[in-house]
């Protein structure tokens, strides 16, 4: 666990990721997401040959922008700070995949009206967590604990079946981050990453974007600018 003399006094600011240059992040939080959308669909169609006709060109400009813009309405709904998708155009394969990051702050025992069933640090939390997926025995799900840069972290990954309803069509396979921000007592991050594979959540499409999304994960730091 991480030293108390080395803890900082105040909470980060941020956070940074060694981001591949094929993916790009649409904030939520401040500024116009339509207009990040835009930008992102002009840089992508700069980078389809010469030579393609523009008549098919449109259609498909016009239904990735629909598409991220259907990304970016569900992302709002679910209080998501930013949104990551994938942008590579050259390939036959469509990745199915994103991550978004969130904040959310759980109860602790410190205040008054606090809940007191409530966890007073971040070690208590993953312990609480932990033992709550044991006790659900969820057998379609796998938890761990750990550090990112200093900070407790919980890993959840499972596969979640397809819901229509909210227009997911196919079952998708989900790793979460849940990583206690420092010197703010009860405030966590949640990175959360999801990918439907080549079709199937659990075929070796899956498994490669899940280990390149838990080395992505490595490289996570909190920043204080």
């Amino acid at each position: 666990m991480t030293d108390n003399a080395t803890e900082p006094a105040t909470p980060p600011t941020g956070y940074h990721l060694l981001l591949p240059e094929d993916w790009v992040q649409i904030p939520l939080r401040q500024g116009d997401a339509e207009a990040s959308v835009s930008s992102i669909v002009t840089a992508a169609f700069t980078r389809v040959p010469n030579g393609v006709p523009r008549d098919k060109l449109v259609p498909l400009r016009l239904e990735l922008k629909r598409r991220l813009l259907a990304a970016v309405a569900e992302a709002r709904k679910a209080d998501v700070l930013e949104l990551y998708v994938p942008m590579k155009l050259g390939g036959e394969l469509n990745l199915g995949a994103s991550f978004t990051v969130a904040q959310v702050r759980l109860p602790t025992r410190s205040g008054a009206g606090a809940d007191p069933n409530g966890v007073s640090d971040p070690s208590g939390v993953a312990v609480q967590l932990l033992a709550g997926h044991r006790t659900a025995g969820m057998v379609s799900a796998d938890m761990s604990s750990g550090e990112i840069d200093g900070a407790v972290a919980i890993r959840r990954e499972r596969v979640v079946a397809a819901a229509p309803e909210h227009r997911a069509e196919l079952a998708s396979r989900r790793v979460e981050y849940l990583v206690a921000v420092p010197a703010d007592a009860g405030q966590w991050l949640v990175v959360a990453f999801s990918t439907i594979g080549a079709g199937d959540p659990e075929d070796g499409l899956s498994e490669a974007l899940v280990e390149w999304f838990d080395a992505l994960m490595t490289t996570f730091r909190w920043s204080w600018t």
